[in-house]
């Protein structure tokens, strides 16, 4: 039986070259937007609904009676109720409630995905990479995993969380990808001080400048919000998925 592939794109402007049609792409933001939706998710939100316009992130609360929230820059946008930080999204806060979510990168990369044709979208981060991992494993797709990056441009976290997936699952796949087997190895390398690894990366120093540390260092502890995000063409919401 000839196996699955698995690619890894390193930034968004790479996507294109991609064939997604019969693809599950994992959207990988962790610096902060993957790792907030699975969190809210885990906490039992019922929906995580991600546009890319702060206008429609407005418009579409307003009709959902749900919660609206979003950064640009690391920061909360003006007229949004709440931020892009894992930390504000507690089961005695968001469990039961709507979720519509936008952020600077990871939120526009779901959305090229889609206009793509992507099969199957999820998104993931270390804090759910266990149920990631489980998923595709058990899938019969291909696999791309998106790094969101920081505007277009590549970031270090992103890779690593695409390395930490790779590694985990890559015995399954025909692994002619160069980024990917870069990803891989650059996992293995930090894999035991990933936690000081990360505080050297533009996008921790970028962070920390608005006192998010504790943010960041959640984002790279594995198993800390275990669910599957999955999106929904139909309803244009993420949903926590049954996993087999």
């Amino acid at each position: 039986m000839e196996k699955r592939t698995l690619h890894t794109i390193l930034s968004p402007r790479l996507l294109d070259l991609y064939d997604l049609t019969n693809a599950i792409v994992v959207i990988i933001d962790v610096f902060r937007a993957t790792s907030t939706i699975a969190t809210a998710l885990n906490h039992g939100a019922t929906a995580v609904y991600p546009v890319a316009d702060v206008e429609r992130c407005k418009q579409l609360g307003a009709e959902l009676n749900a919660i609206t929230a979003g950064e640009r820059n690391g920061q909360v946008i003006e007229g949004l109720l709440h931020g892009n930080s894992p930390a504000e999204y507690p089961s005695t806060f968001i469990k039961g409630k709507q979720l519509v979510l936008t952020t600077t990168n990871g939120t526009k990369l779901l959305k090229m995905a889609l206009d793509q044709g992507a099969d199957k979208i999820i998104t993931g981060s270390f804090v759910n990479l266990g149920s990631v991992c489980r998923f595709l494993e058990n899938s019969e797709k291909n696999v791309v995993l998106a790094c969101s990056g920081w505007k277009d441009r590549f970031n270090l976290e992103d890779t690593l969380f695409a390395g930490a997936v790779a590694e985990k699952i890559s015995g399954q796949f025909d692994l002619n990808c160069d980024s990917t087997l870069m990803a891989k190895q650059m996992y293995r390398l930090h894999e035991k001080d990933m936690a000081v690894f990360i505080r050297n990366t533009s996008h921790w120093h970028r962070l920390k400048a608005f006192g998010l540390e504790n943010d960041l260092e959640f984002c790279v502890t594995p198993g800390g919000a275990e669910v599957l995000p999955l999106y929904n063409p139909q309803t244009a919401a993420l949903t926590a998925a049954d996993l087999i």
